[in-house]
C-alpha cells in the first residue's frame, strides 16, 4: 500500500512543503501571530510530524514528544474559525510552491490538513489542560483516516 509519504516521494518534498507553509502563515497578518511563538526549529518539527502522520518513519514521536504534547501546543486559544479557514489556504498554497499536482494526493493532504486544523488541533479551544495523554498521531492515507492509528 502506497503512503502519501511515499507518494509525495519522501523525506525532500515534505520538508519542501513545511518550509513552504511555514513561510505562508509566517506572511499571513492573521496566522502569523500564532505562529510566531514557536520553536526555531518549527520547520523541521512540522516536517517529522507529517512525516509519521502520512506513512513515513516515527521520528516526531520518537525526537519531539507526543500527540498529546502537540495538541497541547496548539490548545487553549480560543475560538479562531478565520484563522483555521486562513490556514487552511496557506497550506493549499503551500501545496502548489512545493511542486505537488493537482488530483488524488493533494486533495487526500488537503482534507488531511483541513481535518486536523479543524479537528484534534481545534478540539481543545478552551484549555489545553483539556487534552488527554494519550491522544496518538493521527494517520491519512490517499482514502482518508487510517484506522490504525500506530504505525
Amino acid at each position: 500500500m502506497i503512503t502519501l509519504y511515499g507518494a509525495l516521494g519522501g523525506s525532500a518534498t515534505v520538508h519542501a512543503l513545511a518550509d513552504a507553509w511555514h513561510r505562508r502563515v509566517l506572511a499571513d497578518p492573521v496566522v502569523s501571530h500564532a505562529f510566531r511563538r514557536f520553536e526555531p526549529d518549527h520547520t523541521q518539527r512540522l516536517a517529522a510530524y507529517w512525516t509519521q502522520a502520512w506513512g513515513g518513519p516515527a521520528d516526531y514521536t520518537a525526537t519531539y514528544g507526543s500527540e498529546s504534547d502537540l495538541v497541547r501546543m496548539h490548545s487553549g486559544n480560543g475560538e479562531h474559525e478565520e484563522m483555521n479557514r486562513r490556514a487552511i489556504a496557506c497550506f493549499d498554497a503551500a501545496l502548489s510552491d512545493a511542486g505537488v499536482p493537482e488530483g488524488e494526493l493533494r486533495d487526500a493532504l488537503h482534507d488531511y490538513f483541513a481535518f486536523m486544523t479543524t479537528g484534534p488541533m481545534y478540539a481543545y479551544h478552551e484549555s489545553a489542560a483539556d487534552v488527554p495523554d494519550d491522544l496518538t498521531v493521527t494517520r491519512w492515507g490517499l482514502a482518508g483516516r487510517l484506522e490504525s492509528q500506530e504505525p
